[in-house]
């Protein structure tokens, strides 16, 4: 990973060669994410740009021996430790376990989140964490002298959802750390590590991406200029979700909510009928984003009749719709449409029957418009 390779941020890029040109490297470093935004990448490409022979001003090389080890993941000065579950693809309790996963899941895209590693790896449903005897074996695996770097790095990926003792077994190591040794902490909830913690690090404060970035990411990835407006509407920053997204192109949202939203005007039962059919047929997760596109226009609507229209960051298709349909709501009523789809969305995730809670949600909301 390259810092080139990452979309926009580049403030922060810049800071981090900096520090590395004028060597002020902080001895930790909290790379203080959104979910789906650019923790992790910056961490890998600081990363290698430490430890590259040949870096310039603005970028490793990507050619030398070791941007070439980095861009497998297989620097032997570079180490991780990330959460792990029990999972019948990896024999064993910790990082090393799960390592050749780890790359295969890293390389084919940085912008990850916890649920999707567990899944990659076969959690079942268990919940990830990092033991305290992988914290208490750190000092084992950074002990040695570096071996072709100048730097040892351990980067620690999600430390927030360390418990107590795992915790402070790495702020000890923290406190008092070993010669041209570097910790990259990588969290998108920093709100859950110790302050402890928080207060040995220096901070790298990292933003979700912008609409552009979004757009020149998916870009890169051969989205269609359509699809990537919308996509960078719908995904709020997260590279994560873009994605997903991606490979759910065939859902034309917008198509559909209009389509729902002229029913539940003319109160059209057969067709709501319809659309409650076709809902249920759907796996969870189209159903959960197609109420969460819906929930995101109906705040949208809301913004509109506050008079604030400058705040949104609607694609212009989606505006004329917020814009005209807006108009047949009373402001009172798209709060109670907001509510009544969020807890829509909450008996869904609970596995309540799709069309019984979309059929029920159209009538309540057909009863808002002002016809």
């Amino acid at each position: 990973m390259l810092f080139k390779d990452i979309p926009g941020l580049e403030h922060i890029k810049s800071t981090l060669r900096r520090s590395v040109n004028t060597s002020h490297l902080a001895h930790a470093q909290l790379f203080d994410s959104a979910p789906g935004g650019g923790g992790l990448a910056l961490a890998l490409a600081f990363s290698t740009y430490i430890n590259c022979e040949n870096r310039n001003e603005e970028d490793a090389c990507g050619v030398c021996a070791s941007c070439s080890k980095m861009g497998k993941l297989i620097h032997p000065d570079f180490h991780f430790i990330f959460p792990v579950a029990a999972s019948k693809k990896a024999d064993g309790k910790n990082s090393e376990a799960f390592l050749n996963l780890w790359r295969s899941f890293l390389i084919e895209n940085p912008y990850r989140i916890l649920p999707e590693w567990l899944d990659f790896i076969g959690s079942e449903n268990r919940q990830g964490n990092i033991s305290v005897e992988e914290a208490r074996g750190i000092l084992g695996k950074l002990s040695v002298k570096s071996y072709e770097g100048e730097y040892k790095i351990l980067l620690i990926w999600k430390p927030d959802i360390m418990n107590a003792s795992s915790a402070n077994a790495i702020l000890k190591i923290l406190e008092e750390p070993p010669a041209k040794t570097l910790f990259l902490l990588v969290s998108d909830q920093s709100d859950k590590l110790l302050t402890t913690i928080i207060s040995r690090t220096q901070r790298v404060a990292v933003p979700a991406f912008s609409d552009d970035e979004v757009r020149t990411f998916l870009k890169w990835q051969h989205v269609n200029e359509t699809t990537a407006v919308q996509i960078a509407y719908l995904c709020d920053g997260n590279l994560s979700e873009a994605l997903k997204l991606v490979q759910e192109t065939e859902d034309d949202r917008s198509g559909w909510f209009a389509a729902w939203m002229r029913s539940c005007y003319k109160y059209d039962i057969s067709h709501l009928v319809k659309l409650a059919d076709n809902f249920d047929v759907m796996n969870k997760e189209r159903q959960k984003g197609l109420l969460e596109y819906g929930l995101r226009l109906f705040r949208d609507m809301l913004v509109w009749r506050a008079g604030a229209g400058e705040l949104l960051r609607v694609p212009q298709e989606e505006l004329t719709f917020v814009q005209n349909f807006s108009k047949t709501v009373s402001f009172e009523a798209l709060e109670r449409m907001i509510e009544e789809v969020n807890l829509s969305y909450y008996h869904v995730e609970r596995n309540v029957r799709a069309k019984m809670v979309f059929l029920d949600l159209s009538l309540i909301v057909a009863q808002f418009f002002q016809r």
